[in-house]
């Protein structure tokens, strides 16, 4: 087994070489790496099979789904690749040009940030995913997933090493640490002058222990307790469909809605149709509704505590809260929002305007469910994470997040 620091070691050596391939061969490489999934998916199969096997009974149904592996999402994840390859390379992009007084050019260039370390949790794809836009943005990655996708992780990282060699490129573009203690994480925290940037996706206690703990920049991804507000103006039946799906649609995923807001105007005719379609329809799952004093006095529920406003559940859960107006509710997100993605169903531009403008999260939504906020369906190709924090990146990371810049200089011979 290679440590930690062999493999920080050699993704440092990696990202020199990294820089120097064009545009035509990081996309030969990712069309392979996108073939090379394909070929490899009966081992990929058969390492997440064990994976979900030794994690049965300790995770949750939904964290299950997360985590399982099909013949179908390992074609996804061959397409988010291919989606990849076709976007414009970022790496080279002249941001920004200004001529000075004395003649001299000053370009702003877009540049690859380096080695880039993401700390995950148990869900494979990130695995592709992250490869492909470090790659085609000219950087190296290191992957730490979950214990509990270790094999499914491994079988991903083979196939793609194995296409980056047919290429005739370094493997070790693309590395996975061998070690899942959290040792590891702590090295990777804290590895200066290895790591150029380092990305957590996964839960809060993830994110926190990063913040908390990391010596190398770090960009805060992933908690999503988005809030859905129904506006007194909203179309009711447009509405439950919207929290429909972005409560049930895959309920494991970050931008789930985890709490839903009601204008008190609409909400004895609302909450009604809420509970039916959610709770009392003959469907696969149904939610429980953690429901404040309001909200009981109109339609049974299990009572909310004050923590089921500040928790993801990542479940078929949803906090439910009747507000006074849309002050109210705006009031609400900033007090509990994570800066993930808010939505509002109304009619009213006004309102819909106030909503846009006074909400401060990263992705907000009039009339549509968050379920949206995702690199993909943002013509992205995928997405390296979410951001929740407003620099370097914020929101959908793809592409463009994957860089940073730099100053060229050029003149004749100016002296200052």
């Amino acid at each position: 087994m290679r440590t930690t620091q062999e493999i920080l070691r050699c993704a440092k050596a990696a990202s020199r070489a990294l820089s120097t391939l064009t545009e035509a061969q990081k996309n030969a490489a990712l069309m392979a790496m996108a073939d090379s999934l394909r070929a490899h998916t009966a081992a990929i199969l058969a390492a997440n099979r064990e994976d979900v096997a030794a994690a049965q009974g300790s995770i949750s149904p939904v964290m299950l789904d997360r985590l399982t592996l099909t013949e179908a999402r390992i074609e996804g994840m061959a397409q988010g690749i291919r989606e990849v390859a076709a976007l414009p390379d970022p790496v080279g992009r002249t941001l920004g040009e200004t001529r000075h007084k004395n003649g001299m050019t000053i370009r702003k260039i877009a540049v690859p940030i380096g080695v880039v370390a993401i700390i995950y949790e148990s869900r494979p794809n990130v695995t592709s995913d992250a490869a492909a836009l470090t790659l085609k943005s000219g950087n190296v990655c290191v992957l730490r997933g979950g214990k509990e996708a270790y094999r499914s992780a491994a079988a991903i990282v083979a196939a793609l090493r194995s296409a980056l060699t047919a290429c005739g490129i370094a493997a070790d573009m693309i590395n996975l640490i061998e070690d899942t203690t959290r040792a590891s994480a702590n090295e990777l925290m804290r590895a200066e002058g290895l790591v150029d940037l380092l990305i957590p996706r996964g839960g809060a206690g993830l994110i926190r222990a990063c913040v908390e703990n990391a010596t190398v920049p770090c960009i805060q991804t992933g908690t999503g307790i988005c809030h859905v507000y129904v506006d007194k103006a909203a179309d009711l039946s447009l509405a439950l469909d919207i929290l429909d799906n972005a409560k049930m649609s895959r309920p494991s995923v970050c931008n789930a809605a985890e709490v839903c807001l009601v204008h008190k105007d609409v909400a004895a005719a609302f909450l009604p149709m809420l509970k039916a379609r959610l709770c009392d329809a003959a469907r696969e799952h149904t939610a429980e509704l953690r429901l404040d004093g309001a909200a009981a006095a109109i339609i049974d529920g299990t009572a909310a505590s004050d923590a089921d406003f500040d928790t993801e559940f990542l479940d078929y859960i949803l906090a439910v809260k009747v507000v006074d107006d849309l002050e109210d509710a705006i009031s609400h997100i900033a007090a509990h929002s994570t800066m993930h993605s808010e939505a509002i169903v109304t009619a009213d531009e006004t309102a819909a305007a106030r909503f846009t403008a006074a909400v401060d999260s990263s992705a907000v939504y009039v009339n549509v469910s968050t379920r949206f906020t995702d690199g993909g369906e943002f013509g992205l190709g995928c997405e390296m994470g979410i951001s929740t924090q407003k620099l370097h990146a914020r929101g959908p990371m793809g592409l463009e997040e994957m860089t940073t810049y730099k100053y060229v200089i050029t003149g004749n011979g100016q002296t200052r």
